[in-house]
């Protein structure tokens, strides 16, 4: 996390100290997936670079490169798409690393077993570097918000970074979940990284009619059945499903393409909210300041203006 100290929060650039790789395949696509993660200088960003058949493409992380969200977050310049993004995005979010080159030889990132674990170990095991350098932080000074019916997210000003989420679902084991992470208080790589994705029995044949999931097995995916999970070793945590959505919520804001300080607060939210909560703030930039090449005081006093708020369809 920052370096926290007299009152102030503080981020340092990051990257790892040497090339990581790891195989899997696409949860929706089935296909196989090489990926390759390569340490970048100060600055870079993260950038995924697609391999073609007319050679490397570059897709940088950006909120405005988003060009799909069923079920996934997808994103995309030129003509070349990178699906699947959110788990390996929410990975470097939580260790906060701010530099990487992400290689890879397929349109869809691998799955791995559903959950941002398997990427964190990854990138633990390469080590990670602080490079020196301060990183710019995108400071909430007004609330922003966004409604999709009874469906909502929104973002209010704070000196730390928190998200509390909440999820129902027409089902007994999921009416209900609530759960709240700030980095610093719990750990990401144990709190929040092992929590896998999800989905109903019964939807399952309806995605694949759609194309999608056609990798998903109960090897990289909770699957609940209207008994209870499928899976035979059950769950990792009893809340393990509003866990994923705050995976998933970490990965899609980290298209701001900067750390946020700000209270994320959701309520039934996916990837298409996440992303479009990250567009608004984009745009509506009365609502944020990005602060560079100096700590953020803890003490600042934030704005009281009614939120920046719009409605979503769809």
């Amino acid at each position: 996390m920052g370096s926290l100290f007299c009152g102030a929060v503080m981020y340092i650039q990051r990257t790892i100290k040497k090339i990581a790789h790891c195989s899997g395949i696409g949860l929706h696509s089935g296909g196989p997936v090489n990926l390759r993660l390569v340490p970048a200088p100060i600055d870079t960003g993260i950038v995924f670079l697609r391999k073609t058949t007319q050679g490397p493409v570059p897709v940088k992380v950006d909120g405005t490169k988003v060009i799909g969200t069923m079920l996934c977050t997808t994103i995309g310049e030129n003509g070349t798409k990178v699906q699947t993004v959110e788990h390996l995005l929410a990975a470097l979010s939580g260790l906060q690393i701010t530099n990487l080159i992400i290689e890879l030889d397929s349109a869809e990132l691998p799955i791995m077993d559903g959950s941002a674990k398997p990427f964190v170990d990854l990138l633990l095991a390469a080590g990670i570097l602080e490079q020196g350098a301060l990183q710019p932080v995108l400071k909430i000074i007004r609330p922003v918000e966004l409604r999709d019916g009874e469906k909502w997210i929104r973002v209010r000003p704070s000196w730390k970074f928190r998200v509390n989420c909440t999820i129902r679902f027409d089902h007994p084991m999921l009416a209900h979940q609530s759960c709240s992470f700030e980095p610093g208080s719990e750990d990401f790589a144990d709190w929040i990284a092992p929590a896998r994705t999800f989905g109903f029995l019964e939807e399952v044949e309806a995605l694949r009619n759609h194309g999608l999931a056609r990798g998903g097995s109960l090897e990289n995916a909770v699957v609940i059945g209207p008994d209870g999970v499928l899976n035979k070793e059950g769950l990792r945590y009893a809340d393990e499903f509003v866990r994923h959505k705050i995976l998933d919520i970490l990965g899609d804001l980290s298209l701001l393409g900067m750390p946020i300080l700000g209270e994320v607060e959701a309520y039934c939210s996916g990837h298409q909210l996440n992303t479009k909560l990250v567009s608004r703030i984009l745009s509506a930039t009365d609502s944020w300041m990005m602060v560079k090449d100096r700590p953020v005081a803890a003490e600042t006093k934030s704005p009281t203006d009614a939120p920046v708020a719009a409605q979503v369809s769809g």
